[in-house]
């Protein structure tokens, strides 16, 4: 049995300590909002986040920092994405040298295009951060339905360790050396679903949504080896596979934000109706900034930058991505 913290209690926060507490281990949940914390032990259910999921009596809610971060073996940071940081400032001084910290975010901060695990350990120097990704809505995970992920870590022993502590018969787990492509298949995944949302508002079809999942990949997969990042990562669980779960699940906040401005909205309407952290929107500048600063093209990314925030509609959008250049389909093919 690990003792493990929980630092965020949204519903992904929510649903991980459902499968770590059947895992067998002894796990804490806290939340900066007290009335969060007051909600989950009377409720013992988050109503709003995860509806209908049964919380175990024992465990424990709380919104003290120091209580989360004290004698644990793992701590797993499921904030936000934009919040990372200033609850990685707030750890400092509570966390032991080496300790554990997983990072189940997805997202690249914008004013430094960092992943969340750069940060996580800029501003806690000495601890041994790792990540935890894949096609996992919280909504099926909560529910103990079957769902495969992938946990990256800088050590093979890291890995195998969080291996064992997360894999279940519900809940298979891989585990990869490549922290920086999995990190960066989570967050562009989320920009690629904003546009198959879009299509979808649109009243686009199912070959729409194949050819930006499939273009989708192919923008990641080229900024991701750019960066150092392999290949096989981005056709593997935390690439493609995260990818065709956002864009067609009706779980996905991202691609329910794009149908919504697909259908008109603008994307503070959107956000403020999805009443949930887009983090595709505090993705797009930086997958844009990405791009240039790699000079590789990504022309699905740009066109959602300028849907959501030059005010371009949504059909343009498409018909200028439909009337691009022709070109071949591969660079490495030849006749």
């Amino acid at each position: 049995m690990a003792k493990i913290g929980i630092i965020g209690a949204g519903s992904w926060g929510i649903a991980l300590s459902v499968l770590l507490h059947n895992n067998g281990h002894d796990v804490s949940v806290w939340s900066i909002i007290k009335e969060e914390i007051e909600m989950l032990r009377e409720k013992r259910e988050h109503e709003s986040k995860l509806p209908g999921v049964h919380l175990a009596e024992d465990i424990l809610f709380t919104d003290d920092l120091l209580e989360i971060a004290a004698d644990k073996d793992v701590l797993i940071m499921a904030v936000p994405s934009p919040y990372t940081r200033s609850t990685s400032k707030m750890l400092k001084g509570l966390v032991k040298e080496g300790q554990i910290i997983v990072n189940v975010a997805k997202g690249i901060e914008e004013a430094t295009l960092d992943t969340l695990t750069d940060i996580i350990e800029e501003e806690l120097p000495g601890v041994n951060a790792a990540v935890l990704s894949g096609p996992s809505h919280a909504e099926e995970v909560g529910r103990c339905i079957p769902t495969t992920c992938v946990v990256g870590a800088h050590d093979p022993h890291t890995a195998q360790y969080l291996q064992s502590i997360f894999i279940s018969p519900v809940f298979r787990v891989y585990t990869s050396p490549d922290m920086l492509g999995i990190e960066l298949g989570g967050a562009l995944k989320n920009v690629i679903a904003l546009a198959a949302g879009i299509a979808d508002g649109l009243g686009y079809g199912d070959n729409t949504k194949a050819a930006l999942i499939t273009r989708g990949i192919a923008e990641i997969a080229r900024l991701g080896i750019a960066m150092g990042g392999k290949s096989e990562t981005f056709y593997g669980l935390t690439g493609i596979g995260d990818l065709i779960v956002t864009c067609a699940s009706v779980h996905s906040r991202n691609r329910k934000a794009g149908y919504l401005i697909g259908q008109g909205r603008t994307m503070e309407e959107a956000m403020d109706e999805v009443k949930m952290i887009v983090e595709g929107v505090y993705s797009a500048k930086a997958a844009l900034a990405l791009s240039k600063k790699y000079g590789i093209e990504m022309p699905i990314v740009e066109q959602v930058n300028k849907v959501l925030f030059e005010g371009k509609r949504a059909d343009e959008a498409v018909n200028e991505l439909m009337m691009r250049d022709p070109k071949i389909e591969n660079g490495g093919l030849t006749w």
